[in-house]
């Protein structure tokens, strides 16, 4: 990494990938401020959270208030922005298309064209990383790994507005930020809330093993992703933030695993081989116009920041199903 250039400021703090950039980003040396939209006080009740104690600093403010992310801005005075926040479900951005944009577009373009601003007046410099996602290029995923350089083809209204802002970055870019957009495709760990389907699966496996539940509704099991794990997927982030020259970076693991393979996995981690009695199907749960395969190519950011995984697909299963059964055995 080419130095701490100043503080780091976080958008999404206390999601899955806030809490673990957080963390990584203090063992680097940052002074890290994380912005939430409800109660600070409520961010530190987190233990992985509270245990940064001052090196964390948390700010209030709603990613849709421009005026309120500009202001955190210009008080924090970071060397380094990293936006997460927003909605992080394909399906909830179904349900409000015009709140998934607001959350997830409209940010961005402000606070890109406030770094301009503050550029052009003489701030200190601020480099930008932006969490994209492979639903950004999902349209494409049947014709082999998304690349840096695939047609965006978004097919949800989430991938929509991951494509704008990830373009936005482009644009802004070549006027001379140094902002990077980081396509990070599917990634987990027990941090992962329960709304998503693979921590949905971990948990239902472990409370059936403890008789807590009979059994598991899931949509369709024949869907590929190429799942990593989340603390990986941080540590891409803080690659890109200290890197010399800004660019896009896809972040995956290059693997396809089924939705079959995932739920195999976890009921094996329980002692469970015959877990398809345990699980059915609704087509309640289909998702319109979800794309089947969808890997990734990190060539780029392997060879350029020295990036690499280091869990693969069945250990990070097995890590989700430890911390559902000893949350369980916990209660």
């Amino acid at each position: 990494m080419a130095g701490v250039p100043g503080p780091a400021l976080v958008t999404g703090l206390t999601g899955q990938d806030g809490g673990y950039l957080a963390e990584q980003l203090v063992a680097a040396g940052y002074a890290v401020h994380g912005v939430v939209n409800g109660d600070p006080g409520r961010a530190r009740e987190l233990p992985h959270l509270a245990a940064l104690g001052d090196r964390l600093t948390v700010h209030r403010a709603d990613l849709r208030d421009l005026a309120a992310i500009a202001g955190v801005v210009d008080a924090v005075d970071p060397g380094v922005f990293l936006n997460l926040g927003g909605l992080s479900s394909v399906a909830a951005s179904w349900d409000d298309p015009v709140g998934t944009f607001d959350t997830n577009a409209r940010p961005v373009i402000g606070v890109l064209e406030h770094l301009r601003t503050r550029a052009e007046r003489g701030a200190p410099y601020t480099r930008f990383v932006q969490a994209s996602s492979g639903e950004v290029f999902a349209g494409s995923g049947g014709a082999g790994p998304i690349t840096e350089d695939s047609p965006v083809s978004p097919v949800n209204p989430y991938g929509a507005a991951k494509a704008v802002s990830h373009q936005v970055v482009g644009i802004y870019r070549s006027r001379g930020l140094h902002c990077s957009s980081l396509v990070l495709f599917n990634h987990e760990s027990p941090r992962r809330p329960h709304r998503f389907v693979t921590r949905r699966i971990t948990a239902g496996a472990a409370a059936i093993a403890a008789g807590r539940a009979d059994g598991l509704t899931l949509g369709n099991l024949a869907v590929h992703r190429d799942w990593g794990w989340a603390p990986d997927y941080a540590h891409a982030m803080v690659l890109a933030a200290g890197a010399d020259e800004p660019d896009d970076y896809v972040v995956a693991t290059g693997e396809a695993h089924s939705l079959t393979d995932l739920v195999a996995a976890a009921f094996a981690r329980v002692g469970i081989t015959d877990w398809e009695r345990y699980v059915s199907s609704d087509s309640a749960l289909l998702r319109p116009t979800d794309s089947a395969v969808l890997t990734g190519d990190a060539t780029r950011l392997r060879e350029r920041l020295g990036w690499a995984p280091t869990v693969g697909f069945r250990e990070m299963v097995e890590a989700m199903v430890d911390a559902d059964v000893a949350e369980l055995g916990a209660d």
